[in-house]
């Protein structure tokens, strides 16, 4: 689980490079606007052509790739819906990985509609401590398993800052491959085989956000509850109940304490794909997404985030969270421990929107470096 990012110490030292060299002529007015210039150039540059991901992991190795961030208005006569949002990713490892990714907020009808939409197909090697929060990070197993996953929530204005609507999951997960000594054998666990996610629901919003992504203050809170019957093509019968809250306070100029708890919940027959999976680029950032995963995940976590200079800001942030196989089984000594920091170099003056680079640390040597569009959350 432990990450060498390349491009975090290039990118780091540009970022202390131009900002020094900032700091020593801030007087002059030339030398100012000279850096506003390039600023606007190279926010058309990010607008028009995708940005590169070159990163290296122990677990994926050489990450070669494109990332493409776009906020925008889907209609100029229309000044009241927030932006839309449009993100690709297209990525290749040195390792096997594959991982191709379009997802969407639409936004329109004068704020009434939102259609938020994922598509992701991804080849993945992963690693697996096992299933539950007593697990060691020694004991690390290699999974791969291919899937082609499309899901989309489309929520329709009830009262002011209130949505709510229909949510729909379609996965397919095959390729699978597990050593002959695996867990997952060992103990028949379901997915074994691999199989097909059918899942129709509820999903509802409560976003006074200022800005979706990169609020200032405000607050969102999201929930879903996904059914996958057999009845609709499932291979395993099971539901999903996820919620997310967020709240945003400015205390002075523009810096932000931004505070986020999800919790979910899987009940049926899970496949061991489809349980609830701790870390990753948004959540518990330094674990490795899906080393630890049950049924039942909790997790929080608050971040400070403050502008340093022109473009340029810093945020820090510490979380927390764990597994269990239901909530009655849920204690304060089970608590995994995430913290780290990041830059921020803000790529849309319009919608104040960033691109981030953040590291993320854990006990025990746990690591990841993360690059991508937009806050963490």
């Amino acid at each position: 689980m432990k990450r060498n990012p390349l491009l975090s110490v290039i990118l780091l030292c540009l970022a202390i490079s131009a900002f020094g060299q900032a700091d020593t002529t801030a007087a002059k007015n030339d030398t100012l606007s000279r850096f506003d210039s390039f600023n606007k150039k190279m926010e058309k540059i990010f607008k028009y052509s995708p940005a590169p991901i070159i990163t290296y992991s122990s677990e994926a190795g050489n990450t070669f790739g494109l990332a493409k961030f776009n906020v925008f208005n889907l209609s100029k006569k229309d000044t009241i819906s927030r932006p839309s949002k449009l993100s690709e990713v297209v990525s290749f490892s040195t390792k096997g990985r594959i991982n191709i990714s379009i997802s969407n907020d639409l936004i329109f009808n004068e704020d009434k509609w939102m259609i938020l939409s994922y598509f992701n197909y991804k080849k993945t090697p992963e690693y697996i401590l096992g299933i539950g929060n007593d697990v060691s990070l020694d004991n690390v197993e290699l999974v791969t398993i291919d899937r082609a996953k499309f899901s989309t929530n489309i929520l329709r204005k009830i009262a002011k800052n209130y949505y709510g609507g229909l949510s729909f999951d379609v996965s397919d997960y095959f390729g699978v491959e597990l050593d002959s000594n695996s867990f997952i054998i060992r103990d028949n666990v379901p997915g074994q085989y691999g199989g097909t996610d059918v899942g129709i629901g509820f999903a509802g919003a409560l976003d006074s956000r200022d800005n979706r992504y990169n609020a200032y203050k405000g607050a969102l809170l999201l929930t879903t509850l996904t059914f996958y019957p057999k009845a609709l093509g499932s291979r395993y019968e099971f539901a999903a109940f996820y919620i997310d809250g967020r709240k945003y306070f400015n205390p002075w100029l523009k810096h932000v304490v931004a505070v986020q708890a999800t919790a979910s919940y899987n009940s049926g027959t899970v496949p061991f794909y489809d349980l609830a999976q701790m870390g990753g680029e948004d959540r518990m950032r330094g674990y490795y997404k899906g080393a630890l995963r049950d049924k039942v995940l909790v997790d929080a976590q608050v971040e400070y985030r403050m502008p340093v200079w022109n473009i340029f800001g810093l945020t820090t942030w510490v979380a927390t969270g764990r597994v269990a196989d239901k909530f009655s089984n849920l204690n304060f000594n089970g608590f995994w421990l995430s913290y780290g920091g990041g830059i921020r170099i803000r790529v849309d003056s319009e919608h104040n929107t960033n691109l981030r680079l953040d590291m993320g640390f854990g006990p025990g040597g746990v690591s990841g470096f993360y690059f991508n569009f937009a806050e963490a959350f």
